[in-house]
């Protein structure tokens, strides 16, 4: 087995030493058991206690899990290590000790730490979550397609397309965790190039940077260079809204290339939420797109600097920002539906996010509540036989 459990202890708190020898492991997750002499039980999951272990590189580590509590002398603990990602939930590993005396832990925050010559926690990505480019991407889009819409679907570990895939983070992301047959991710302008350097800044273990399932080139969503119905699955997060002069095109080509029966997942940018104009490095106000004439929008773009985001490539110049701004294409909850049903696309599941309270201003009045106030789309449809 190659992870293997070193050390449990029970005093002063439960503490379990582990060691992972594969390149990578996804999504621990952890049971603490307690059986008393009385015959009582109690368990407790690592997840619940707010410690959400995406991933771990090979290395030595340490899992303090010291649920809050007063327990009796001779009670029994029993502490299982699962990998929820890539085998559906299978043990790898358990180890048991006893109470030689009475314990009481009066904290219930479980920490992991990592042990000598290994890449400290708090520099992966996942431990340093939204303040971090490379989570959003290999952690959290990664995790939201496969888990929340897919539910581990098979059809995402046959043929997959990734339209318009920027740098190709979510891609390995879903490779190296689904290991589908192929994936391919397509963009034009190949931000792919900068993954293998972006991976090794964020501790990605360098054998799995290239994986063999996974490859990406320079096809415009327009004219995709494949066969029709080729893929089980094509993916777009985030692209639909960037491709200049409409979408329409993309859409018919996604159509072709997917096969009857399989399943497309999309999360457009809405044009008129809270996110939509991709001008929050220069305003506060989302909204402010819609309040005032594009001249003085522009005016305001230009002369201003944006403030830097986490993001994967160089700060780019005012100029740049306007341009994509002028390229977005306005989508909104209800247009995008109609245009999904209307090629033959079955929504299957979707979650709306929307903004907790939006100022109604003189100037939004010509738009609705609804399309104001939902800031974010995501749908998985299959496509009809």
């Amino acid at each position: 087995m190659s992870l293997t459990l070193t050390r449990f202890e029970a005093a002063p708190e439960p503490r379990l030493e582990f060691q992972i020898d594969e390149p990578i492991v996804f999504d621990l997750d952890a049971e603490l058991i307690v059986d008393a002499p009385d015959g009582q039980r109690w368990q407790y999951f690592l997840r619940q206690t707010g410690l959400d272990i995406s991933w771990l590189p090979a290395g030595r580590y340490r899992l303090d899990c010291p649920q809050a509590g007063d327990w009796a002398e001779g009670s029994a603990l029993t502490l299982i290590l699962r990998d929820e990602a890539n085998a559906g939930g299978r043990e790898r590993g358990r180890a048991s000790t006893t109470l030689e005396g009475r314990a009481k832990w009066d904290s219930g925050s479980w920490k992991l730490h990592s042990g000598a010559g290994t890449v400290p926690v708090s520099e992966l990505s996942w431990a340093r979550q939204d303040h971090n480019w490379f989570f959003r991407h290999f952690d959290h889009a990664a995790r939201t397609i496969i888990h929340l819409f897919f539910q581990r679907d098979q059809r995402l570990k046959g043929r997959v397309l990734d339209v318009g895939c920027g740098d190709g983070i979510t891609d390995l992301g879903i490779a190296l965790r689904m290991q589908p047959e192929e994936l391919v991710g397509v963009d034009p302008f190949k931000g792919y190039e900068r993954l293998a350097e972006v991976c090794r800044a964020h501790h990605l273990p360098e054998a799995l940077i290239s994986p063999p399932n996974l490859r990406f080139q320079a096809d415009d969503a327009n004219a995709l260079s494949f066969p029709d119905d080729h893929f089980d699955a094509v993916l777009s997060w985030g692209s639909l809204e960037h491709i200049a002069g409409g979408y329409d095109r993309a859409m018919a080509e996604i159509r072709r290339v997917l096969r009857p029966g399989g399943l497309f997942f999309a999360h457009p940018g809405l044009f008129y939420g809270s996110v939509g104009n991709h001008l929050g490095e220069f305003f506060d106000d989302p909204w402010i797109h819609l309040k005032i004439e594009p001249e003085e929008l522009e005016r305001r773009v230009l002369a201003g600097r944006p403030r830097y985001m986490d993001r994967a490539g160089e700060e780019s110049p005012s100029e740049d920002y306007w341009r994509w701004y002028t390229e977005l294409n306005p989508i909104t909850v209800d247009g995008f539906e109609k245009e999904l049903r209307a090629l033959g696309f079955e929504p299957r599941r979707f979650a709306l996010r929307t903004d907790p309270v939006v100022d109604y201003s003189p100037e939004l009045q010509e738009h609705s509540m609804t399309t104001l106030g939902l800031a974010e789309l995501y749908v998985v449809c299959e496509l009809k036989k």
